[in-house]
């Protein structure tokens, strides 16, 4: 079976930056599992994945423009250290949920002062070139519910987060 929207794929993968660094890897646990036609992975990835099969092993390198956007350095702002009021020690790397005129967006700190923290909006791997390994393992059908929910299932049918 080949994959297309409404299917269920398994592959693995290994992920680097243009620098030939891991990123990240599903080789040593279990494989990724995603609904096609749901964009829930990178835009660029999910487009190379039509018409696969189980058995083919492809690379692909997604552009910024079709993974997690470029940077955009609006999104990195100094705020007061009193929003974080109720937070025991702020540091570099966390992460935390802010409330914008935009909605909510995710935030990692990066500096933190005395009076003043910075933050950064975009995805960590925003402006960088994707470069995918892929093997896929598995492909089948959606079922009804996977569709009507916009995401795969485990095994059993429960939910991933159950």
């Amino acid at each position: 079976m080949q994959i297309t929207d409404k299917t269920v794929a398994e592959f693995h993968y290994t992920l680097t930056n243009d620098n030939k660094e891991v990123i990240d890897s599903s080789r040593e646990r279990e494989p990724m599992r995603y609904l096609h036609g749901a964009s829930t992975i990178v835009a660029g990835l999910e487009e190379e994945m039509e018409g696969k099969q189980p058995g083919d092993t492809f690379q692909v390198a997604v552009t910024p423009e079709n993974g997690y956007g470029e940077r955009v350095e609006q999104l990195v702002q100094t705020v007061p250290r009193s929003a974080f009021e109720g937070v025991d020690e702020v540091a570099p790397g966390m992460r935390f949920r802010a409330e914008t005129q935009q909605g909510p967006v995710t935030v990692m700190v990066t500096e933190v002062g005395d009076e003043e923290v910075t933050v950064d909006g975009n995805h960590p791997l925003a402006g960088e070139n994707l470069n995918f390994d892929v093997e896929v393992v598995s492909v089948r059908k959606a079922t009804p519910e996977e569709i009507e929910h916009g995401h795969p299932h485990n095994d059993d049918g429960s939910h991933p987060d159950d």
